[in-house]
């Protein structure tokens, strides 16, 4: 909550600023770093106001009102792209999780509602968004040096690796090493790269099929363990979600940052979890 009231006291207040223009609204960290947290704030809200709503109307209404706070400051300040994509999957899974198949439903015709409210009213997420599109027919006309065409580059060159060693990979920091081996004369610098930006690719690049078999079964067993229907398990099935789709476009497990919120997001609430459970079974044992 500090860091959202921050966030929007540098909007209004820009001369505040001590960072520069080039990241208005995002006091600390990046922007990427910050819609995450935002984004995963604004869903816990959301979940712990529908589990009040009926006991406690207001004080739901008020957190209500808190969570459109932290996505305003996603979709008018400052945002990642692979956050918006997140947001479409977390409220789709919040949908799921109260209705069933039919809330999924609901929501996402919600979404698809709130989606055209923002783009009319967001310049900044309109420029986003069609900065990605002309990012794209760019790499199509042979253009790579923009984020998109650099991760696309990056994909079609991680491909080639994992097929070289496609059981075992390639071993533990070979990344940069391979990257380095296919540059000629004439390679943009950029497309040297230590990060693939896809976690998938990542893992199966220096540690191959085994690796990516062990990577799939965590995110699984950690889907798994955040099913039950308590608020925490929610908070942490956002955290999991969030990091499972944004590692389609990047490495969030092996970055400083999104890993750490990835361990302690997962090691807070998965022992919360637990120990509920634990606790629960001990009560049966003595009825």
């Amino acid at each position: 909550m500090v860091l959202l009231a921050v966030s929007w006291v540098l909007v209004f207040f820009p001369a505040l600023y001590w960072r520069g223009i080039r990241s208005p609204g995002v006091p600390v960290k990046d922007y990427i770093m910050q819609s995450a947290i935002f984004a995963i704030c604004a869903f816990g809200l959301i979940g712990e106001a529908a589990a009040l709503w009926r006991t406690r109307a207001r004080l739901s209404l008020g957190l209500l009102l808190l969570a459109a706070a932290f996505v305003a400051n996603i979709v008018y300040v400052s945002t990642a792209r692979t956050t918006l994509v997140v947001l479409a999957v977390m409220l789709l899974l919040w949908g799921l999780r109260q209705f069933g198949w039919k809330g999924g439903l609901v929501a996402a015709l919600i979404g698809i509602i709130l989606a055209g409210a923002v783009w009319a009213s967001s310049p900044y997420l309109r420029e986003r968004i069609s900065g990605s599109m002309k990012e794209m027919q760019t790499y199509e006309s042979g253009q790579v040096n923009s984020p998109t065409g650099l991760r696309i580059e990056y994909w079609k060159k991680s491909l080639a690796f994992i097929a070289e060693a496609p059981l075992l990979g390639h071993g533990t920091g070979t990344i940069p090493k391979l990257f380095q081996r296919d540059a000629t004369a004439g390679t943009l610098p950029e497309l040297i790269t230590t990060n693939p930006h896809n976690q998938t690719l990542a893992v199966a690049i220096e540690l191959g099929l085994v690796g990516v078999i062990v990577l799939l079964a965590m995110w699984l067993a950690h889907l798994a363990l955040f099913r039950g229907a308590s608020l925490v398990a929610w908070f942490g099935l956002l955290v999991v979600s969030y990091n499972v789709i944004s590692s389609l476009f990047n490495s969030h497990l092996f970055d400083f940052g999104q890993g750490w919120l990835y361990v302690l997001g997962v090691g807070i609430t998965g022992g919360m979890v637990l120990h509920a459970a634990d606790a629960a079974d001990k009560a049966e044992e003595k009825t």
